[in-house]
């Protein structure tokens, strides 16, 4: 009973260490060189915020900019570097406070103008981590096409 209970220990510690090991993986650098092949596969032109963001602005739009905190309707399509699509809106898109998306939106919506469009290349530290989410596994490279249809 006692070798059963040690050997019990022994496998929870492993797998609660192995789970952590899984959890801690640093996807930065991953993450970094799976979005500028995209980028030089699919001959965008991508720029470089200072926390990871890449992105493309097709048309940057001529109406209100928002800001961080504002609420907006997007129309989107979300894909992993595969091609592989995970989420869409319609063509009416959704409302939401840039304030309550992840990190990538909330940083990367404000380069358009109403009416303007463009794709978002977002690494996991500004997506959802080392966490997996839905369809989305942990440490995945997001890309979204965006409309920015209003600033409301």
């Amino acid at each position: 009973m006692k070798y059963l209970l040690t050997a019990l220990l022994a496998l929870t510690l492993f797998i609660s260490c192995s789970k952590d090991k899984e959890a801690n993986i640093d996807y930065v650098a991953k993450n970094e060189l799976e979005i500028k092949d995209y980028i030089a596969k699919n001959n965008l032109t991508a720029q470089r915020s200072d926390t990871g963001l890449y992105y493309v602005i097709t048309n940057p739009g001529t109406g209100t900019q928002p800001t961080a905190t504002s609420n907006v309707t997007v129309a989107y399509k979300g894909y992993f570097t595969n091609g592989s699509v995970f989420d869409q809106s319609g063509s009416a898109g959704i409302s939401f406070g840039l304030n309550q998306v992840i990190k990538g939106w909330t940083e990367g919506i404000p380069h358009f103008k109403t009416g303007g469009n463009g794709i978002l290349l977002i690494p996991s530290q500004l997506g959802y981590g080392s966490s997996s989410n839905g369809p989305i596994p942990g440490g995945s490279v997001l890309i979204f096409e965006v409309k920015l249809i209003s600033v409301n």
